[in-house]
């Protein structure tokens, strides 16, 4: 049987109680700080190896997924540029915290809106890289009306609405004060989402390309369809670290374009990988295998509830069907 998740109402529905599993699996397995933080305006940069930083945000600003920064003795290596060109402008601003150097590539893991839509405000002299999916669903699936976008533009207006009446009802100024930042934070998000520009990478490649920052080997793979049809996995053998992309986060992700079956058996040759530290597309770091095993147990459980949703849907569809002839 494979699954797409075309059916996302009944996946969202159902989710709540696999996510449950997830996390009783998961436990707190796995996850320990690396390394030194540095803090900016927008983002930190955890040291996860030298030259390697992974990087996160708690701003209100919508910056999207998380980076993998990798700063070679001449150039840099960004996984990922975030949801708005604002996010990624900042994402550049405050990594000069860590270093001066320019960006020569860019790596897209996948073609959603959280991952690339930062691609524009890079010049020709970068390299935007992706798997050829990434290129065509950016080029030709017009993915600012289809989801995960669709939605997340949808809600821009209610939730700015919502925190009007939560700034309106407040009685505490410093409370107020918060709520006043994420407004301005989410009304600048809406402006930004209204002149995106989706820009596809302007490299793409099928299954592996290997890219030598000096003396560091940087590997692209496409170890199968799963998150998506095009995910792009990261991995720096010397340090044995993988940047996963969505393929695997250590939280629940959205899941529609997500190819079940295979995103399973994908999931495996990820564990097959020599690797110490995996660091997500969403989530925190961590070190063991096991969790990836959880991961797939999660969406096992789902696949499983999707499967007898539907079988009850359609006994009930057909026991209807034959109430009405008689």
């Amino acid at each position: 049987m494979k699954v797409r998740m075309g059916k996302v109402a009944t996946i969202l529905a159902l989710g709540f109680f696999a996510v449950l599993s997830f996390q009783s699996r998961a436990g707190g397995q796995g996850a320990r700080s690396s390394g030194p933080v540095v803090t900016g305006k927008i983002y930190k940069f955890e040291k996860i190896a030298e030259g390697v930083y992974y990087t996160t945000s708690n701003s209100p600003m919508a910056t999207g997924g998380n980076h993998t920064i990798i700063v070679g003795d001449q150039n840099v290596f960004l996984v990922d540029s975030g949801t708005t060109p604002a996010a990624a402008r900042a994402l550049l601003a405050d990594m000069k915290l860590i270093t001066d150097k320019p960006v020569r590539w860019v790596v897209n893991t996948h073609f959603h809106y959280d991952h690339t839509d930062g691609n524009s405000i890079f010049g020709p002299e970068v390299e935007i890289i992706g798997h050829e999916y990434v290129r065509h669903a950016i080029a030709d699936l017009d993915v600012l009306h289809r989801e995960p976008f669709k939605t997340a533009m949808a809600n821009m207006p209610i939730q700015v609405d919502a925190l009007k009446k939560q700034i309106a009802d407040e009685k505490n100024p410093a409370q107020g004060a918060t709520l006043e930042e994420q407004l301005a934070a989410k009304q600048a998000d809406w402006e930004e989402f209204k002149t995106l520009k989706p820009t596809a990478p302007n490299v793409t490649y099928s299954s592996k390309m290997t890219i030598y920052q000096g003396q560091r080997e940087i590997q692209l793979l496409f170890l199968g369809r799963g998150h998506t049809p095009g995910d792009t996995i990261v991995y720096l053998p010397k340090e044995r670290i993988v940047c996963s992309g969505d393929m695997m986060e250590t939280q629940p992700a959205y899941m529609g374009d997500a190819v079940f079956d295979e995103w399973l058996a994908t999931l495996d040759k990820l564990k097959e990988m020599n690797f110490d530290t995996m660091l997500p597309g969403h989530g925190v770091p961590f070190h063991e295998k096991s969790l990836v095993t959880a991961y797939q147990n999660y969406l096992r459980d789902l696949m499983s509830q999707v499967a007898a949703q539907a079988g009850s849907l359609g006994r009930r569809r057909r026991q209807k069907s034959r109430h009405d002839i008689a």
